[in-house]
């Protein structure tokens, strides 16, 4: 073999040097491919207690680790030689469209988990266009969330508790506050036995003891953004110097009925969602109720251990009531993948938690936009490498469960 000395115009397309990036934050953001990635960027930066609370799930975790299994086991079939040179990943859902598929569903004590809480989730959404979701048990005013993003759709979700006039006082609010669709959360009779929380004696706000103090010792960003900033307010109550558990205890409503679900509908003016929903019987009772969406959703695994897969009960309640209300689904799902195979297999709408929590502890607002901007990546190139241009033209003929061998 011949070899020669490289002259310098064959190198010069060779060298290239990025431009540096000063920002730790932005450093970190930009190497996370995957939500994977955001979620052990998020536990090196969060303390224990505050990330279990995100990361953990009821009892044994089962529920939570099926419905992860349940989207690793489908099976893709894509078609080949279509023109996707352009994919549409919008749709309409409860009467006005989204940019993409998914959005973001409601999360208790958000700002526990990153200062910025739920003000970084909302505008987030907003420049997305995708809808964003206000727990009960936020960490935000609703006042205060409608106003950090005028422009954004933003759903409110209720907890109906004992005291009824202070649920109801709470749905009045997010009325006026200018928030569209009311998700009513029904897998809540109690509190799940979140075994995580109550091992790291989960309390709010975060107690300052001697471990707590040894596991900040390497987050100290966070402990400073926490004790920094505005005091953690609840958009719901004043203050509360329990545990999780025992906070959830005494306020949810264990006699809550269908009867009272039709008396909240009457309540409220715009669109109405139940969120919760894990039978067939139960999805086609909301549908004769006339509800305009289920979510089906075993609450991310953290209520009933060993509860129903949603991706699994999907096919059965599209079957069913597909034709009179819109069936959303979550629990699960960690990638744009995962969001593809939900509405393949006939879901109008997904909705995502944990991954945007990943994100929100990974890096604030820029962290949210970037678990953001992964999945919507993903989406897109899933749609394009399984030969559709739009989401109407995802079937379930596009997805199966895998066929193990052995």
């Amino acid at each position: 073999m011949k070899r020669q000395l490289p002259k310098a115009q064959d190198l010069a397309p060779l060298l290239r040097f990025k431009k540096p990036v000063l920002s730790p934050r932005e450093r970190r953001l930009a190497a996370a491919l995957t939500i994977e990635d955001l979620r052990r960027i998020a536990r090196r930066r969060t303390p224990r207690a505050a990330f279990d609370y995100t990361d953990g799930a009821a009892d044994g975790e089962v529920s939570l680790a099926r419905a992860r299994q349940a989207f690793a086991d489908v099976e893709f079939h894509p078609a080949i030689l279509r023109d996707v040179s352009e994919v549409d990943t919008g749709r309409e859902v409860l009467g006005q469209r989204s940019a993409l598929p998914f959005g973001i569903a409601p999360t208790g004590f958000t700002r526990m988990m990153q200062t910025e809480g739920e003000v970084a989730g909302v505008t987030a959404a907003e420049a997305a266009g995708i809808p964003f979701s206000l727990s009960t048990m936020g960490t935000t005013s609703i006042e205060d969330v409608a106003a950090a993003a005028p422009g954004a759709r933003k759903w409110f979700q209720l907890y109906m508790w004992k005291d009824r006039d202070r649920s109801m006082a709470l749905v009045e609010r997010a009325a006026r506050a200018g928030f569209d669709t009311l998700l009513v959360t029904v897998d809540v009779p109690v509190a799940g036995a979140r075994l995580r929380d109550v091992r790291n004696g989960m309390t709010i706000p975060p107690t300052l003891t001697p471990r707590t103090i040894a596991n900040a010792i390497p987050r100290p960003a966070w402990w400073f953004n926490f004790l920094t900033t505005e005091p953690l307010a609840f958009a719901s109550l004043d203050a509360w110097s329990g545990t999780v558990a025992e906070l959830l205890d005494t306020m949810f409503d264990p006699t809550v009925t269908f009867e009272d679900l039709a008396w909240i509908k009457e309540q409220w003016p715009g669109k109405v969602s139940v969120k919760g929903v894990q039978t067939v019987d139960d999805a086609v009772r909301l549908a004769e109720l006339g509800v305009d969406a289920i979510i089906l959703s075993n609450h991310g695994g953290r209520q009933l251990d060993r509860a129903p897969v949603p991706l699994h009960l999907l096919p059965s309640v599209v079957k069913e009531v597909g034709a009179d209300l819109e069936v959303h689904l979550d629990t699960g799902i960690m990638s744009g993948q995962d969001v593809v195979a939900a509405i393949a297999h006939g879901a109008r709408f997904t909705l995502v938690g944990r991954a945007y929590l990943y994100g929100l502890m990974a890096g604030g607002r820029p962290g949210v936009d970037r678990a953001i901007e992964i999945l919507r990546g993903q989406v897109e190139r899933t749609m394009r490498l399984l030969g559709v241009r739009s989401l109407d033209e995802l079937e379930p003929g596009h997805v199966s469960a895998l066929r193990r061998l052995g």
